[in-house]
């Protein structure tokens, strides 16, 4: 898979600063596919992949439907949770129709449209997930540090940035229906203190991050923990243990076995909706669906196949994921830890079962952040050199906080989640101190952007020293006795 992956990776990155027919794409497809079927090549099918990649994505490429400069009425359809920035507010929203404003020629007259837009509210301007409004204002096109993060937006559909003040006009035309993530969110905010800890033990639940404050959001960025702000492969990696152990006792029955592969793939996937379907809870999901296939047939688990795999498919599914922040740092996380933390956890066994324990986890975090850290300063521009050796510490109380999480929003009966609240808030402030006490250490974290190039050469290293290592990597040898 990863031979399969890394052609169509190339053809969907090459699709981002070049234009080219589809028909030709179609063409080169099918004559590299017949090459590769009559002769076996492996450079056609190479070829083939490649085009396929370019092919979709250029395909799938949002195209922009309103204008930009131009002021009007907006229909606007918001999606997810609106987050506190300090002085405003942000959410995204999707277009569904604009007219023009009254000096244009055609006011007074709607246009359908589809196109996703990122709204940046005034503080006392109330807006709720899944409602959908209408506001006047001008489009303006979108700013970032950086180009690639603007071709990764524009690739997910955003044509720009729309800003309401409290003072203007806002026309709520109807009550959205909330979705899963939604009412998870709700819920979770009823059961949950006002707190910064609350608000954490929410963004790590279930991805709402709408209450963290600004000053929060930074500590935990330069303090390297800001990936347990994220819902990814430790939350779903929770919620696959806990219901393989709760529900282990079904294998005892008739077909009990098919039982327990039915909930946990429920259980994951039912996760992962509530968190919002975010790209590196996607990823998790579907490594741990291919884990417990693997499982109930018994076969082997190859851990950098099945996350090619997972790679390949998600891409395929939307290519513009490519360029999603998530995406990117949960992928090369995960490939780190596959390539780089699982060999030298086997390396540094000690025979004491605590002390392996300790080891491991530091290992894989430390792998984990080192192989992240020039993605980070690249998107983030900041270094967090203190965070490549927290993971003994943050990984076990970020697994505990959300296990409570979990618990408090699962409890029927809302007294019931009381000790759960107490217990992951308690987590998540021991946490926050940390993460604000880390970040204001000295030489602790240090701004520093690298460029897209640089980035680009760190990971071309990092692949070629891997290659190395692997290529390198003492074989087995059994010895048979005469």
């Amino acid at each position: 898979m990863l031979r399969v992956l890394v052609p169509f990776v190339v053809g969907i990155a090459a699709a981002e600063r070049f234009v080219l027919p589809l028909w030709f794409l179609a063409a080169a497809f099918c004559v590299c596919g017949g090459l590769a079927l009559a002769f076996r090549s492996g450079a056609a099918l190479v070829g083939m992949l490649a085009a396929a990649g370019f092919g979709l994505a250029q395909y799938r490429m949002p195209v922009r439907s309103v204008p930009l400069g131009v002021g009007g009425v907006w229909a606007i359809d918001i999606e997810g949770i609106p987050v506190d920035r300090g002085r405003y507010s942000s959410v995204d929203g999707v277009i569904r129709a604009w007219r023009p404003g009254s000096g244009d020629a055609e006011a007074g007259r709607w246009h359908v449209a589809c196109d996703r837009v990122s709204l940046m509210c005034d503080s006392l301007v109330d807006l709720a997930g899944g409602d959908r409004i209408c506001c006047a204002g001008t489009l303006r096109p979108l700013r970032g540090v950086s180009e690639g993060y603007l071709r990764a937006m524009a690739r997910r559909g955003y044509v720009g940035s729309l800003f309401i003040g409290a003072g203007d006009e806002v026309l709520r035309v109807s009550e959205g229906r909330p979705n899963l993530h939604l009412r998870a969110a709700a819920r979770l905010k009823e059961r949950c203190s006002r707190s910064d800890a609350g608000a954490v033990v929410r963004a790590m639940t279930v991805a709402d991050r709408s209450e963290l404050k600004p000053g929060l959001r930074t500590a935990y960025s330069r303090s390297g923990m800001s990936h347990l702000l994220a819902v990814s492969g430790l939350h779903v990696g929770i919620v696959f243990w806990l219901v393989n152990c709760a529900l282990r006792w079904t294998t005892l029955l008739r077909r009990g076995h098919l039982w327990l592969d039915a909930a946990v793939l429920l259980a994951v996937w039912g996760y992962v909706a509530i968190a919002g379907f975010p790209p590196s809870a996607v990823r998790a999901a579907v490594m741990a669906s291919l884990l417990q296939g693997a499982l109930a047939a018994g076969s082997a688990y190859v851990g950098l196949n099945a996350l090619a795999a997972a790679a390949f498919g998600m891409l395929v599914w939307n290519p513009a994921w490519l360029g999603d922040a998530g995406f990117r740092l949960s992928f090369i996380a995960v490939a780190a830890i596959l390539a780089w933390g699982v060999p030298l956890c086997r390396r540094l066994r000690t025979g004491w079962r605590v002390v392996d324990a300790l080891v491991d986890t530091w290992v894989v975090g430390f792998a984990a952040s080192l192989a992240t850290a020039p993605l980070v300063s690249h998107i983030f521009g900041i270094v967090p050199v203190a965070g490549l050796l927290l993971g003994p510490v943050v990984i076990p109380l970020a697994g505990v906080a959300v296990l409570s999480g979990l618990l408090v929003l699962l409890m029927p009966v809302p007294a019931w989640a009381t000790v759960w609240r107490w217990s992951g808030e308690g987590v998540a402030e021991l946490l926050d101190r940390m993460a604000r006490l880390v970040a204001a250490m000295p030489g602790g974290a240090f701004d520093y952007r690298l460029s897209e190039g640089w980035t680009a050469g760190c990971y071309c290293l990092f692949i070629v020293v891997t290659a190395i290592a692997w290529r390198y990597e003492p074989k087995k040898t059994i010895h048979l006795s005469s």
